[in-house]
């Protein structure tokens, strides 16, 4: 449970998650779970255990959906099963993503539409799905995922940097278009989250030393720091706010 945070309008709605079950996306799954929230995700990989954790962990367990968002079809699919599992989405939370590191040179086109198939397309195609549901329960929130690597200017891997900056665009686009229907779509921009992923693949002490540097706090973000701020959007509490990016990063980067 969230050492700082309880909302009580989250209890009973229905949560779909994007990479649900591993990383980020697994702390967003049981924090939304904590708030008594009925989640479903999706994830490529099988998550079973993950699922039987949370049984364990919470007496409940999520609606695990297997599936690549890259196949559209599918991804659909899965949120028709959800919502007919858990009732119409409230909240919709775009967070899986790949950020392999890559090179300019090496880059082909079906690299790049292959990034782009599963770190910007699923976020248009997933609101598409769900708005109708949204709009029967008088609105709803959608928070997509981006990231401060674009707003950094960061190398190493241009087609996600891309598709990042792509997520902020889209979120206003889509705030301007369901807003009408009480439908509020905004962007949570992560810094550096130190999950097993980042720590195994990318984390090197020098690197580490000087992103912190950067920082105005000086303690890395853990997946809880994201948690928090997502469970804000996705509740009422946030119910102004819309078609906006929100960082959370330590202070590394501005907005406004």
């Amino acid at each position: 449970m969230s050492e700082f945070v309880s909302f009580h309008d989250l209890k009973g709605a229905s949560v779909f998650i994007t990479g649900g079950g591993a990383g980020i996306g697994a702390a967003l799954t049981e924090g939304f779970i904590e708030q008594g929230a009925k989640v479903a995700f999706v994830q490529r990989s099988d998550a079973t255990g993950f699922v039987n954790e949370m049984q364990q962990k919470h007496g409940v367990a999520p609606l695990f959906i297997q599936c690549d968002i890259s196949d559209v079809a599918a991804l659909q699919a899965a949120l028709e099963q959800a919502a007919s599992a858990h009732g119409d989405i409230s909240v919709l939370v775009n967070n899986a993503a790949n950020d392999a590191r890559h090179s300019l040179q090496e880059y082909t086109p079906q690299d790049w539409d292959n990034a782009m198939a599963v770190n910007l397309r699923p976020h248009f195609f997933s609101a598409q799905a769900v708005a109708p549901g949204m709009k029967a329960l008088g609105g709803g929130s959608i928070i997509n995922l981006s990231s401060i690597s674009y707003m950094m200017g960061n190398a190493g891997y241009p087609g996600y940097v891309a598709s990042k900056a792509a997520i902020t665009g889209l979120t206003r686009g889509l705030a301007r278009e369901l807003g009408p229907d009480g439908i509020r779509v905004n962007t949570l921009l992560p810094g550096w989250v130190l999950t097993q992923k980042q720590l195994d693949m990318w984390a090197t002490p020098d690197g580490l030393a000087a992103h912190l540097e950067r920082q105005c706090l000086k303690e890395h973000l853990v997946p809880q720091d994201i948690v928090d701020a997502t469970l804000f959007l996705a509740s009422r509490a946030s119910r102004m706010m819309t078609s906006q990016a929100m960082v959370v990063d330590g202070g590394v980067v501005v907005t406004g």
